[in-house]
């Protein structure tokens, strides 16, 4: 009756991840069995098996006293003062140089590192001179052991020599554990030109006429104000500027400085000079004595400036410049008023000259450019594009006069030349192309791109450009510095004339009508002789064979000579020539003019009276 738990125990479970097993080892009611039950020792036994079929032979145990050594002696260093020493072979003033390092032993996997502390500014590549590993010991492959590291030895780490003279309490305390016995601290030794240039250097203190303490007690924060004007008017470029005066109470110092204005085209640097004490006389010395190149002290110094120096409406001269004082701030009238006993304060008004207007003047033009493009460059820093007329481009675009031009000039072999002058409508422009002439000595081309022209006498201001109606037969231009004479136009340019003659003068029109008169003439008498012509073709065309045979008896055909003298000889390119001239012209040749033959052919060439149109009269040579 006295049983009160009787379920059954439990025989499933886990362990390690793996289900498993075991005989229970009550019954119900908590009574222990005995049946089926093993021993200790067989129980010890069966713990250190595993089922070596399917798992493999079963590793031994290690013992439960066993730490490693990377756990037991972690973060556990050992750290041992030393120095050592450097030749210095080419100084004059050290011969050897002392350098001190912590030599560290890392118990967990018996590696060594030697580390430099920086000194600023040493200028030696400081820091890790060995890192951590291993340190061979010999040439034998053994390495240094803590064992090997004691105070007051000599140790030896790649040719270099360290001596340990002290080490930290921790590394006192293990190596005492471990019965080694350490040898007494040494002192660590300095470098010597180290030491000699941490020497204090001496002092000299002259000894003050007042308490200074008191004084910069008394006065400290309060600032005498003056307002001056420098001028420096007398030198290039020189003016009236504006500046500001402090006088510094607590230590007798000047400051001056700027004023600055919105757009005074200055650099901003805010003190013209810097608080300081300023001499105002001299002690007397030699012409010769180097006062530029050291400093001012009080031994050269006889007087310096002093709050009484400062007053409005006198000049002071701080260092070779002579400030006006003109008006100061209240608490400089106060203290004045104050200290020396001095009521007058009228601030001096200062007038300014008025500034001088220069007018603006436009260089002239260069000839770079165009010259509304060049004249933006005097107006403003960065130059705007002048505007352009876009109607006027849309409406003449394409639209090009072109006329035949002559050089004129003193020498003879440019009075032959030959121009063409374009002049564009949509932006005004001309351009002047010179055709090239075989045998001239002379290199056709552009002689001038497209650009506009002034005309002579314009100024930069009111400039007056070349246009339309300047451009008459016989009329002279000048571009850039060079004169041609307009000798032709453009058919084109008689008809847009016409057709906009509410735009052009009478003159201007009435030049190109006597010009292509006669030529109109000619074409009209031409075509009717042509026309008349064209009835009797077949004839002209047997009398060309007549004429040909008889040249081949002559033995005269020099087609390409004719050809060439009888186009040099029409300019005009009409086709037409002067009886007289044409006459002539084959006497020059040594055409048989007199022939029947020819004399036939001539006339049924003839254009008129005294015209003959040459172009079928060269069909026979």
């Amino acid at each position: 009756p006295q049983k009160t738990s009787f379920h059954r125990s439990q025989t499933l479970g886990y362990k390690n991840g793996f289900a498993f097993s075991r005989l229970p080892t009550v019954g119900i009611g908590r009574e222990r069995l005995y049946t089926n039950q093993l021993s200790q020792a067989e129980l010890d036994e069966l713990s250190d098996k595993r089922p070596t079929l399917t798992y493999g032979q079963a590793k031994q145990t290690p013992p439960s006293g066993f730490i490693p050594a990377h756990v037991a002696f972690d973060k556990k260093i050992l750290k041992f003062d030393a120095y050592f020493q450097e030749d210095v072979p080419l100084s004059a003033e050290e011969h050897y140089r002392i350098r001190q390092v912590g030599i560290y032993y890392y118990l967990e996997d018996d590696s060594m590192s030697v580390i430099e502390p920086v000194v600023q500014n040493s200028g030696l590549p400081q820091g890790k001179l060995i890192r951590r590993h291993r340190v061979p010991k010999n040439d034998r492959g053994d390495h240094y052991h803590w064992k090997d590291l004691n105070r007051g030895m000599n140790i030896t780490m790649y040719s270099r020599t360290y001596r340990i003279v002290d080490c930290d309490l921790f590394t006192q305390v293990f190596l005492e554990s471990q019965g080694i016995e350490l040898n007494p601290p040494e002192k660590m030794v300095f470098d010597p030109y180290t030491e000699l240039r941490r020497m204090p250097m001496r002092k000299y203190t002259t000894p003050s006429d007042f308490d200074q303490l008191k004084q910069f007690l008394t006065y400290d924060k309060q600032v005498l104000r003056f307002y001056a004007m420098w001028d420096d008017t007398d030198s290039i470029f020189g003016e009236n500027r504006p500046y500001i005066i402090h006088y510094y109470l607590a230590d007798d110092t000047v400051e001056v400085r700027e004023v600055y204005k919105q757009n005074d085209g200055r650099d901003p640097f805010p003190i013209l000079i810097k608080r300081q004490r300023l001499p105002k006389t001299f002690v007397d010395k030699k012409k010769t004595f180097p006062s530029c190149v050291l400093e001012i002290s009080d031994q050269e110094v006889l007087e310096w400036y002093t709050a009484k120096d400062f007053a409005v409406g006198k000049s002071t001269t701080l260092l070779g410049r002579t400030f006006f004082i003109y008006d100061c701030d209240e608490f400089t009238r106060n203290f004045y008023r104050d200290k020396f006993g001095i009521t007058d304060f009228q601030p001096v008004e200062i007038k300014k000259k008025p500034l001088e207007e220069v007018p603006q003047v436009i260089p002239p033009y260069n000839g770079f450019g165009i010259l509304e493009d060049s004249l933006q460059n005097c107006f403003s820093l960065f130059p705007k594009p002048p505007r352009k007329d876009v109607i006027k481009m849309l409406e003449n675009d394409h639209k090009v006069l072109r006329y035949q031009v002559a050089l004129e000039s003193p020498n003879p072999e440019d009075r032959k030349r030959r121009f063409i002058l374009s002049y564009f409508l949509s932006n005004d422009m001309i351009s002047i192309y010179e055709p090239p002439v075989r045998n001239s000595g002379i290199i056709g081309g552009k002689y001038l791109r497209k650009t506009r022209v002034a005309k002579p006498g314009s100024i930069t201001e009111n400039a007056m450009y070349y246009e339309p109606s300047d451009l008459t037969i016989g009329s002279t231009i000048e571009v850039f510095g060079h004169r041609f004479v307009i000798t032709d136009a453009d058919e084109y340019v008689l008809n847009y004339m016409e057709s906009n003659a509410e735009s052009f003068p009478a003159a201007t029109l009435q030049s190109l009508r006597d010009h292509f008169h006669p030529r109109q003439v000619v074409k009209e008498t031409a075509n009717s002789d042509i026309a008349t012509l064209g009835t009797n073709r077949q004839e002209l065309d047997e009398l060309i064979v007549q004429v040909q045979e008889e040249l081949k008896l002559r033995k005269y055909l020099n087609n390409k000579n004719i050809q060439e003298a009888f186009l040099q000889c029409d300019k005009d390119g009409s086709g037409i020539l002067d009886k007289t001239k044409f006459l002539a012209l084959c006497d020059s040749l040594s055409v048989p003019t007199n022939a029947i033959l020819l004399n036939k052919l001539i006339d049924l060439c003839s254009c008129g009276e005294d015209k003959i149109n040459y172009h079928d009269f060269l069909r026979a040579f």
